[in-house]
């Protein structure tokens, strides 16, 4: 793959050759920095832990520059950070037995702006490399302007790849806000349940932010298991960690879909269900 920037780096944890290692990729998460694949595409990375016939491969759009530090990573450097999460992250590939983890450097500063192709000319080639079925990135009602433009420009690439070779399906992901708000039947439900072994292990990868003055790894098994507790008030629980997701299939299978307009519908149903409840309560029409 032609990727911008020299320093991006593909890790294959098992040495395949890397036009191998992309191939059998099934599920592949896009995520906008180190970490962001485990806390959101553990779904896709327990479905293909251990098996032979689907494999995750992950890509870390940014260079871990801007991350929080403190305590013992207080005094590290832009340069020594970017550094501990790339190989942090590379960690994580190792444990969950990843196909392969690219790293693409890029800075938070050009994902974000509009006028920057270059995250989405990488994100086309590693599509059209390894034609994933499942594709795992952040949702576009994430309140993170990182996430977001990661998520553009990821579904930017998909839109400009032919259509036999689009993912079946697109899933944008719970990190900085969480989807509790989307309809029910617009949910996208991935129970996660019986694994917390695995995800322990793969979120504890991240010393630098948890030590550095971030509890990652307690707010996400938190959050998961409140999505599955509180998900039905009216039957007992059936599963213990569940991770919410927003369908962003339409998105790709129809490029005319304006994609502030399709998240905007869905936080309308979600106005329109609370005032419905609480006009009913009211005896208003």
């Amino acid at each position: 793959m032609n990727l911008h920037h020299h320093t991006a780096s593909v890790f294959i944890p098992d040495s395949l050759p890397e036009t191998e290692a992309l191939a059998r990729i099934t599920h592949l998460g896009i995520g906008a920095h180190q970490d962001d694949l485990e806390f959101m595409a553990f779904h896709g990375i327990l479905t293909c832990f251990a098996s032979t016939e689907k494999w995750f491969g992950g890509v870390t759009c940014t260079n871990g520059a801007g991350s929080s530090r403190t305590g013992p990573y207080a005094d590290f450097t832009d340069a020594h950070m970017m550094s501990i999460r790339r190989q942090e992250q590379n960690t994580a590939a190792v444990i969950g037995g990843y196909a392969a983890m690219i790293q693409l450097d890029h800075h938070s500063g050009a994902v974000k702006s509009p006028s920057a192709p270059d995250l989405k000319n990488d994100l086309k080639a590693i599509l059209a490399a390894s034609l994933p079925e499942v594709v795992y990135t952040h949702n576009p009602a994430d309140k993170h302007d990182t996430h977001i433009g990661v998520t553009i420009a990821a579904l930017q690439a998909i839109r400009e790849m032919p259509r036999e070779q689009r993912p079946r399906q697109v899933i944008g992901c719970e990190v900085w806000r969480n989807l509790d708000w989307l309809p029910d039947d617009q949910k996208v439900l991935m129970d996660v349940s019986g694994r917390d072994n695995l995800s322990a292990a793969l979120n504890g990868v991240f010393d630098s932010q948890i030590a550095g003055g971030k509890r990652y790894d307690l707010a996400i098994h938190g959050r998961r298991a409140a999505n599955a507790t509180f998900f039905d008030s009216h039957s007992t629980d059936q599963a213990t960690q569940v991770i919410f997701g927003m369908d962003l299939t339409p998105l790709v299978a129809d490029d005319t879909l304006d994609i502030a307009a399709f998240t905007g519908a869905l936080i309308l149903r979600f106005q329109q269900d609370v005032a419905e409840k609480i006009n009913a309560r009211l005896g208003k029409a």
